[in-house]
């Protein structure tokens, strides 16, 4: 991906809505609601066991985060956006637009039709699109903040020691990580493969360029310097 980010935060209001019910999943209390085990029975319907297991750590460690923190946030949409930010990764939705997009399409269908509100939709939109973009993301709201730097500490040790030793053994022995990084290679090279055009803005690129023979990214300066303008 990319170097790791300044782990400030700026986000906007925090939900102040009621605390849902709790279970607890491998050691972490985490909200316990219809939305809730929609989504994990969704996600877990549409990923690979290993995509799953992925989207899982990365919600627990976001929650986590925000217990450590004291962060006031919506524990649904956390939920939602955690668990469902890889769907653009998922065979059903996956499509020509950029495989984040066509996640953060797929997850705000799902948020609508679980009833959320037009603005918690846009929240799960967000954070889905946003889920790769870290120097983005972390400026967002607290929602789309948390969840990314979940996903940031499974996907490249971000924020690596926030959480404890015997939480991460937990959570590791609960949803192991089942090859993820080969796994998630070969799904970033298959897009660069069939769908080089979604990937030259991002980090896809870098799968491309390391691992893709005859994959070549246009250069954003070439697209300045041909900018049809007089200067």
């Amino acid at each position: 991906m990319y170097p790791q980010p300044d782990h400030a935060t700026a986000p906007a209001a925090a939900s102040t809505l009621p605390l849902p019910a709790t279970q607890r999943l491998a050691g972490v209390a985490v909200a316990d609601t219809a939305i809730v085990e929609r989504a994990f029975c969704f996600a877990q319907a549409q990923y690979a066991p290993w995509l799953f297991n992925h989207v899982m750590r990365s919600w627990l460690f976001a929650t986590l985060l925000a217990q450590r923190e004291g962060l006031a946030h919506d524990a649904e949409v956390l939920a939602v956006i955690t668990l469902l930010h890889d769907l653009g990764l998922a065979d059903a939705f996956s499509g020509p637009l950029r495989f984040e997009v066509e996640g953060a399409n797929a997850a705000r269908d799902f948020a609508h039709g679980a009833g959320m509100d037009a603005h918690r939709c846009q929240l799960v939109w967000d954070g889905v699109a946003l889920n790769s973009t870290p120097s983005i993301a972390r400026y967002k709201e607290i929602e789309v903040s948390l969840s990314q730097r979940g996903v940031g500490i499974d996907w490249g040790g971000w924020e690596y020691e926030a959480i404890a030793e015997p939480q991460r053994a937990a959570i590791l022995a609960a949803y192991p990580r089942l090859d993820m990084k080969r796994c998630f290679s070969d799904a970033m090279c298959g897009i660069a493969q069939s769908r080089p055009n979604t990937t030259y803005d991002n980090f896809a690129r870098d799968f491309g360029e390391r691992f893709v023979p005859g994959y070549v990214a246009p250069s954003s300066v070439d697209a300045l310097m041909a900018a049809p303008f007089p200067e």
